[in-house]
């Protein structure tokens, strides 16, 4: 979504409540909120201003809170989702496609052959990296192998997200996968740059 359309999404959003309010009496913000949105605010180094992180974090907080009802634990989440992303060259609403139809959002979920974590990355891949102690429950670790591997995979398939999303689940030759992610993706995740 181009910038100025986020600019008067969120002065919709601010105006709402004053209206409402205009109503009822004052009811401040809680503060332990505000200071967990302030504090991820300022450790989002992955976007370009602070407005693009804050408007970014709260519309995709927003649509996470069913998945991962606790603040903390989601903005941290999606701190991680778009710093791993960005590092690795892809769009994070892509990435957290991904992640919905690999884990839903479990950072615990082992697969019936060995997949673990929120993007369900193969153990195999520690012992080819040589880090055999690496743990991919640990969601920072967990989404960088992830990314770095679904964004080879995309260079190796020359943009084909198709076929990358494809190789990444292991099902190259069949459609269900990749059609699965992409739906998610513009049904649930999806961002206009």
């Amino acid at each position: 979504m181009p910038r100025y359309t986020w600019i008067v999404f969120c002065l919709a959003m601010s105006l709402a409540p004053a209206a409402a309010a205009a109503n009822q009496p004052h009811s401040p913000v809680d503060p332990d909120l505000r200071a967990l949105l302030m504090h991820t605010v300022s450790q989002a180094d992955s976007f370009a201003d602070a407005f693009d992180a804050e408007v970014w974090l709260l519309d995709m907080s927003t649509r996470l809170r069913r998945y991962l009802p606790d603040e903390a634990e989601r903005l941290r989440f999606l701190q991680l989702v778009h710093r791993e992303a960005r590092q690795a060259g892809l769009k994070p609403d892509l990435v957290l496609a991904v992640i919905h139809v690999e884990s839903l959002f479990d950072r615990y979920a082992l697969s019936r052959v060995g997949a673990q974590g929120v993007m369900q990355v193969m153990p195999f891949w520690k012992n080819e990296l040589g880090r055999p102690d690496d743990n991919l429950i640990d969601l920072a670790t967990n989404l960088r192998y992830g990314c770095t591997i679904l964004k080879y995979y995309l260079d190796l398939e020359k943009g084909d997200l198709r076929r990358a999303l494809a190789r990444y689940n292991g099902s190259l030759g069949s459609h269900r996968y990749p059609d699965k992610v992409q739906e998610y993706w513009y049904r649930y995740w999806y961002v206009k740059d």
